[in-house]
């Protein structure tokens, strides 16, 4: 028995620290360093320039990549939305009834000439933003970053933020967004190398920073909620194979319903499983 909760709990992952969980609460996000190893970070970086060299053939938005539906688009991915130590970080914040609803690939190269102003911050939701009213607006999700590329100085096309914004539902901005206004107030560019992930909280407001290096920026975003929020990724092709963990956040599972994805039945849901199992279940809500 002791070996099973050993196995279940290295695919759980390991629950924020009291120090992490008090960071996230008060900044909104927070950084996991060395999430994936030099020899991942240069797996899922080819993998990614791949995706990037087959879609420049069609590509609307001149060399920028947003590739919408990670692990349908590469199904290789899929690893990275269970992978243990994000995965821990995601149930000890939301619990174990989740799933991946929004994912996507980016490749930003760099800005070779100037561009037209446009305001770029926001809050993730979409509609979440103007159909929910309290203040501050509940949570919903949390989004990762994969970052594939260097991005330990400013300039390289990072995320920007602005610590603590996830409390409030507003902040100053242009009557359009087609024109030029300064930063919020607090700004930050985020730091982090190759093969750290960025944790956020879906209400912090932020941006991407130009690009003005000389490499492009390279990424890989899954935001996660509960599996009572529709997901708005296209599914894998339905003849991959998944772990069962990964069918749960990817919405694969078999036999299930509306009700089903309202937590009615844990015992059908693989994290419930495997927390149970790992004795963690008491810190993932239950």
């Amino acid at each position: 028995m002791a070996g099973l909760a050993q196995y279940a709990r290295a695919l759980t992952g390991e629950p924020l620290t009291a120090a992490q969980r008090a960071t996230f609460e008060r900044d909104g996000y927070l950084v996991l360093p060395g999430v994936l190893t030099p020899l991942a970070v240069d797996r899922y970086e080819q993998l990614v320039r791949d995706v990037y060299e087959r879609w420049r053939g069609h590509g609307e938005h001149g060399q920028d990549m947003h590739q919408l539906s990670a692990v349908r688009t590469c199904r290789a991915l899929a690893a990275l939305c269970g992978h243990p130590r994000i995965l821990g970080a995601v149930w000890s914040i939301l619990g174990w009834n989740v799933h991946v609803y929004h994912s996507h690939i980016d490749i930003h190269p760099p800005t070779g000439t100037a561009t037209a102003p446009r305001f770029e911050w926001h809050q993730d939701g979409g509609r979440q933003n103007r159909e929910l009213e309290t203040e501050p607006r509940p949570r919903m999700s949390v989004k990762v970053a994969y970052w594939l590329s260097d991005l330990s100085t400013p300039g390289r096309g990072n995320l920007q933020v602005v610590p603590g914004s996830h409390t409030v539902n507003r902040i100053n901005g242009p009557a359009t967004r087609a024109c030029a206004w300064p930063d919020p107030a607090g700004a930050v560019e985020i730091t982090a190398h190759a093969g750290d992930a960025l944790l956020f909280d879906r209400r912090v407001w932020h941006a991407r920073s130009s690009n003005r290096s000389s490499s492009a920026r390279k990424a890989v975003f899954f935001a996660y909620t509960y599996r009572w929020v529709l997901s708005r990724d296209a599914p894998p092709r339905p003849d991959a194979h998944f772990t069962a963990v990964e069918r749960q956040l990817l919405n694969l599972l078999d036999d299930v319903d509306g009700d089903h994805a309202w937590g009615h039945d844990p015992a059908r849901v693989p994290l419930h499983g495997l927390l149970e199992r790992a004795g963690l279940l008491p810190l993932a809500g239950e």
